[in-house]
C-alpha cells in the first residue's frame, strides 16, 4: 500500500488525445482549482530552445495545458521562454507556433530576453548570474501569489545527459549569463537556480524524445527520434524529472544536476521513493536512450581536443552538435580544423594550415595569437568563454560556407520584422553577427 504522503509522479498514455492526458495528470492531483494561488495567474515556462525539428515543447500540448487552466478559473495566463543563444525568442514562437496559439486562446506571450536582468546569487558557484526581471517579480518577489507550471519536452542532452524540468529553467537566465560556467560546474549551476526558483508543477512532454541530444539534426531524424506517447506529470519537480530520466534509461546518479538537486533535500531524488501512478505504462514504454552524439561530421574537418578543460558540458560538445547540425541539415563543408581545450600536442597545432576555428578560451588563450599571427585573422575564428553559440554559430558557418540568416526557419522579410521589433523592444539575445 502506498502511503499517504508519498511522493507521487504520474504517467498519461496521450493516444486517446492529448486533452484527456491533461486533464486526467492535473485531476489525480486535486484539479487546476487547488493549484491556482491567489492572484489566479499561471505562468507557464515552455522549453522553446529553438526552431529545429523536434527540439521544442509541442505546441499542442501547450494549448491543452492553457484551456484547462483557463476552465479552471485562471484570470491571465504568461507562456514564458528566453531562448538558446543565436537565437530570439520572438522569432521562436512565431516558428513554433506559440504566438498563434496565445492569440487564439488569449494567453500573454512573453520574451523574456526583451526584459531587464536582475542579478542574483548562487550559493554553490559563489557567483552571480542575471535573470529576467519579469521572472523575478513575479516568480520570486510575488512567489507565494503565482502559480508557476514547467513544460518541458522529453530529450537527452549531450552536456547535460537529460533536458528536464530543472534544466529547462535555465531560459530564465539572460543569454550573455549563461556562457560562464557552461563547462564542468554547469550542473551546480542548474542545482543552484533550483534552490533559488522552483516549479510548483511540471508536466513533461513525452510525445517523442530525443536520443544522441537534445538538438538533432533533422536528416538525422530516424535515428534520434523516438516515439512515447505520453506525459509525465507531477508537483515535484525533481521527482518528475527522475522518473522522465528513467524512462530514456537514465539513473540519477547518471545526471549530476538531479543528484545535486536531490542533495539539497528540496524534492525527492529517490525512485524508490516516488510511486509512480500508472506504472505499467512506464514499464512498457521504458527505454534505453544515449545522450552522446552520433558525431556525424564530414570527414575533412579535423579535431584537436585538448586532453584538459575539453569539456563535454561546453566547448565540446556545444561545437560537435553544431557541426552536425550544419553539415547535415545545411549543406556545411569541410576542410578546415577545430580546436578546444587545453593540452593540445603544440605539434600538432604547429601543423595547421588553411582554416581553423578556436572553441572555448581554454584553447584561445594558449593558440589564439600565434594562429592569427601565422595563418591570417581572416582564416581563424573564435568562440570565447565555454559555450558562446553566437560566436560559434559565426565562426563555423563561415567556415562551413553557411549563410546563418538562411539557418531560420522563416523568411527574410518576417524574420527582419521580427528582428526589428525584438531590438525595439529591447532584446538582450546574443545573436549570430550579421556584419
Amino acid at each position: 500500500m502506498v502511503k499517504r504522503n508519498s511522493t507521487e509522479v504520474m504517467l498519461a498514455d496521450t493516444r486517446p488525445g492529448i486533452a484527456q492526458a491533461v486533464n486526467a495528470i492535473f485531476e489525480h492531483f486535486g484539479g487546476g482549482g487547488t493549484l491556482l494561488r491567489s492572484s489566479r495567474d499561471v505562468y507557464i515556462k515552455v522549453n522553446g530552445v529553438g526552431t529545429e525539428a523536434f527540439v521544442y515543447t509541442d505546441p499542442e500540448v501547450l494549448r491543452q495545458a492553457i484551456l484547462y487552466f483557463q476552465r479552471c478559473g485562471a484570470r491571465r495566463i504568461y507562456v514564458m521562454e528566453n531562448c538558446t543563444q543565436a537565437n530570439f525568442t520572438r522569432m521562436v514562437f512565431h516558428v513554433t507556433g506559440y504566438t498563434e496559439i496565445c492569440k487564439e486562446t488569449g494567453a500573454v506571450p512573453v520574451y523574456l530576453d526583451e526584459t531587464a536582468t536582475v542579478p542574483v546569487f548562487l550559493e554553490g558557484l559563489e557567483e552571480f548570474i542575471d535573470i529576467s526581471a519579469f521572472v523575478y517579480e513575479r516568480l520570486i518577489e510575488q512567489r507565494a501569489e503565482n502559480l508557476y507550471l514547467s513544460i518541458p519536452k522529453l530529450k537527452t542532452h549531450c552536456m547535460s545527459q537529460v533536458t528536464l524540468s530543472i534544466k529547462n529553467q535555465f531560459g530564465l537566465v539572460h543569454q550573455m549569463s549563461r556562457i560562464a560556467d557552461h563547462n564542468y560546474r554547469i550542473h551546480q549551476k542548474f542545482a543552484d537556480i533550483y534552490r533559488v526558483i522552483r516549479p510548483d508543477f511540471a508536466l513533461i512532454d513525452g510525445l517523442i524524445a530525443t536520443t544522441h541530444g537534445h538538438y538533432p539534426s533533422a536528416y538525422n531524424a530516424s535515428k534520434c527520434v523516438v516515439p512515447y506517447d505520453l506525459l509525465i506529470g507531477g508537483p515535484d519537480p525533481l521527482a518528475t524529472d527522475v522518473v522522465g530520466s528513467a524512462l530514456m534509461g537514465f539513473d540519477i546518479k547518471d545526471v549530476k544536476h538531479l543528484e545535486l538537486s536531490s542533495a539539497t533535500g528540496i524534492g525527492q531524488g529517490d525512485i524508490a521513493q516516488i510511486n509512480i501512478v500508472n506504472k505499467p505504462l512506464f514499464d512498457a514504454r521504458k527505454k534505453k536512450l544515449t545522450c552522446e552524439l552520433l558525431d556525424d561530421y564530414p570527414p575533412d574537418i579535423t579535431f584537436l581536443r585538448g586532453k584538459e578543460r575539453c569539456c563535454k558540458e561546453g566547448c565540446r560538445r556545444n561545437t560537435e552538435n553544431l557541426v552536425e547540425m550544419i553539415y547535415r541539415d545545411h549543406g556545411g563543408k569541410g576542410g578546415f580544423t577545430i580546436i578546444m581545450g587545453k593540452g593540445i600536442d603544440r605539434q600538432e597545432v604547429d601543423r595547421i594550415t588553411g582554416r581553423v576555428h578556436i572553441a572555448g578560451s581554454c584553447a584561445i588563450q594558449d593558440y589564439g595569437m600565434a594562429l592569427q599571427k601565422r595563418l591570417g585573422k581572416r582564416a581563424v575564428t573564435m568562440s570565447p568563454g565555454c559555450n558562446n553559440l553566437a560566436l560559434s554559430t559565426a565562426g563555423l558557418c563561415k567556415h562551413m560556407g553557411v549563410n546563418p540568416v538562411q539557418m531560420s526557419k522563416a523568411d527574410l522579410l518576417h524574420s527582419a520584422q521580427l528582428f526589428i521589433t525584438a531590438k525595439l523592444k529591447g532584446s538582450r539575445a546574443n545573436i549570430v553577427p550579421l556584419i
